[in-house]
């Protein structure tokens, strides 16, 4: 099981360090690119954290939605959304290469991660717009995605995403942002959950939130949990 973590999303966090420490402990970067987060600057400073450390780079795309931080209910066409999303891919997929630096994946943020992995038609713009922007890279969404075998009918990979610090209800989904204990923020807990979800969970890559508070615990336990990266 690889570990991945959302970066690029806090200029402050680039600044004084906070973010290459944390890229220190991942296998995978989820660059913002714009929708949500993220600029030109940004992108390119951490693509170039990511080549230093050896870390995989991957898009973390978003609907236009700075204000809601990508979280809000999607709002303008399916057609404008996908042309954004392109967009976003676009843009870092030229930092990338500036960079000389492969895009590994992508990873769908905030609504539009839910909206892919529950509904085809979303899943589908997506794939769209990856395939439009001229890459053919495998694409990152929740395990147990309904849409998953009808991405994968379409000849792409789908790698199946649990997280370290966010808590699951006994359904085994998601506790909603905002409802009480949603963010595990404890170290130990959130290495413990990692551990059940490499022994019962179909899972191929865990998340840490770079905004998680105490997100640098997390992920140093984490780490621990899962063994050396590579």
């Amino acid at each position: 099981m690889r570990l991945n973590a959302d970066v690029g999303e806090h200029p402050a966090a680039i600044d004084d360090g906070r973010q290459q420490d944390l890229l220190a402990l991942v296998d995978d970067a989820n660059v913002a690119c714009g929708g949500h987060a993220g600029d030109l600057d940004t992108m390119a400073r951490t693509v170039a954290q990511c080549r230093a450390l050896g870390v995989a780079v991957g898009a973390h795309p978003s609907t236009p939605d700075r204000a809601g931080f990508g979280r809000a209910p999607i709002a303008g066409s399916p057609r404008d959304v996908e042309d954004a999303v392109r967009a976003q891919l676009l843009a870092l997929r030229a930092v990338c290469e500036e960079a000389g630096v492969a895009l590994a994946h992508v990873k769908p943020h905030g609504a539009l991660y839910h909206a892919a992995g529950d509904h085809e038609e979303w899943a589908l713009l997506l794939l769209r717009a990856v395939r439009s922007a001229g890459l053919d890279a495998p694409l990152v969404l929740i395990a147990g995605a309904r849409t998953a075998q009808a991405l994968r009918a379409q000849g792409v990979r789908v790698l199946a995403e649990g997280f370290a610090d966010r808590a699951y209800d006994e359904q085994g989904r998601l506790v909603p942002r905002g409802h009480p204990g949603a963010l595990v923020s404890d170290a130990a807990l959130a290495a413990a959950q990692v551990r059940r979800l490499a022994l019962h969970g179909d899972v191929d890559t865990v998340c840490v939130h770079g905004d998680t508070p105490g997100a640098l615990a997390v992920a140093r336990a984490v780490r621990d949990a899962l063994g050396p990266r590579g």
